[in-house]
């Protein structure tokens, strides 16, 4: 059986998208072994959020069949779909042919693909320091273990440890 190999974005990691103006996503792709040329192809995102988006021009997903990437722009997209946005989550690209998602592997056909992951973010305006902006996230770096009575009685017993270690070694060379 045919297959189709993921060549934009890399399939070994997940690539992050941000939603804004002028901001494409391009996904690409070879084909192998496909002997039967596909008519079409649909080209979608099933994200975590459960929904399924069409990917690319078209409002339905489908390109012609010997395409070998679709170019999304996500922020049209987004702009024109406020029922069903894209969701700040992961999702998986999946590829089919003519013949669906649940086709059979069969000798020359492309078998669907839905090796790559991907997700959407949509970034945050900006907030000057001067406005009073503080992180939720950040720490200031030793007071955050100072407050953790765990850490310190780990160091307190690793040290205790060591030095008594040292002691015994210390009386078995005398």
């Amino acid at each position: 059986a045919g297959s189709l190999t993921i060549t934009q974005p890399p399939t070994t990691v997940t690539s992050f998208y941000k939603i804004a103006s002028n901001e494409m996503v391009t996904f690409g792709w070879n084909f192998t072994d496909v002997l039967v040329t596909p008519t079409h192809l649909t080209v979608s995102a099933q994200c975590d959020n459960g929904n399924t988006y069409p990917v690319g021009p078209a409002s339905d997903g489908i390109i012609d069949g010997t395409d070998t990437q679709v170019v999304w722009d996500v922020y049209s997209y987004q702009k024109s779909h406020s029922d069903n946005p894209l969701p700040q989550a992961t999702c998986t690209l999946l590829i089919c042919d003519e013949r669906g998602l649940g086709a059979s592997r069969q000798g020359g056909y492309m078998n669907p693909n839905s090796e790559a992951t991907f997700a959407f973010y949509t970034p945050q305006s900006y907030t000057p320091i001067s406005s009073g902006w503080s992180c939720a996230i950040c720490s200031n770096g030793l007071s955050s273990y100072i407050a953790q009575p765990t850490i310190i009685t780990m160091v307190a017993t690793t040290l205790v440890v060591f030095l008594s270690g040292f002691q015994l070694l210390r009386n078995a060379f005398r």
